[in-house]
């Protein structure tokens, strides 16, 4: 395992000098992923690297091979650890107001930060790297539809869901218009967009 940062690393996003000594297995994965994160969200995919991962995080290439089989899967699982806490799912007990919160704190992220850049990149390489796609799948497209569709089954159970609503389903109406306007840019990403989509699918489109 690498003990020291280089020289040239110093100051980088993610440099963090190591002492000697073996550390417990939970805690040097935590590190790659900060390193990652803040690499990514500093600075985009192009110039990660296994190499400079290893440089800055003080672990071995043979450990991050082992952990994640292409820069893909280890991007993007850096990735979601960057943006979890932005995006955890809130529970006021209104489903309308949780809901459009959870939207709305999902585009600030996709469109002020460079979180947004780097998702479309990511979901654009995992076309070609079935590694990435698979990562993608299992450890953040799996995980956000999890925690959508757990907070409306509670919405559900509380009587402000029809019962017989397939939340899934909700899901790909709710985040998969945000995804679309994120990847084909023929209209704005903002907050407003998000407000329509919550009423659109609470309240339906047709008179009443």
């Amino acid at each position: 395992m690498t003990n020291q940062v280089a020289a040239s690393d110093v100051g980088q996003p993610g440099a963090r000098a190591r002492g000697r000594g073996r550390r417990p297995a939970d805690e040097v994965r935590a590190d790659v992923l900060r390193t990652v994160g803040e690499l990514l969200l500093a600075e985009g995919i192009a110039d990660l690297t296994f190499e400079r991962v290893a440089r800055l995080s003080g672990v071995s290439k043979t450990t991050l091979y082992k952990w994640w089989p292409s820069k893909g899967a280890l991007a993007l699982d850096g990735y979601f650890h960057a943006v979890q806490q932005t995006l955890a799912f809130p529970d006021t007990g209104d489903i309308r107001v949780d809901l459009r919160d959870q939207l709305r704190a999902f585009v600030h992220l996709m469109t002020t930060t460079p979180a947004g850049r780097i998702l479309a990149e990511l979901i654009g390489q995992s076309q070609t790297d079935q590694d990435l796609a698979v990562a993608y799948r299992t450890l953040y497209s799996s995980e956000r539809r999890r925690l959508a569709a757990e907070r409306l089954r509670a919405a559900q159970e509380a009587g402000q869901v029809r019962d017989d609503v397939d939340v899934q389903v909700v899901v790909d109406q709710l985040w998969g218009a945000v995804y679309h306007r994120l990847l084909v840019p023929d209209e704005p990403v903002t907050e407003s967009f998000a407000d329509a989509l919550v009423r659109n699918v609470l309240t339906g489109i047709t008179p009443r």
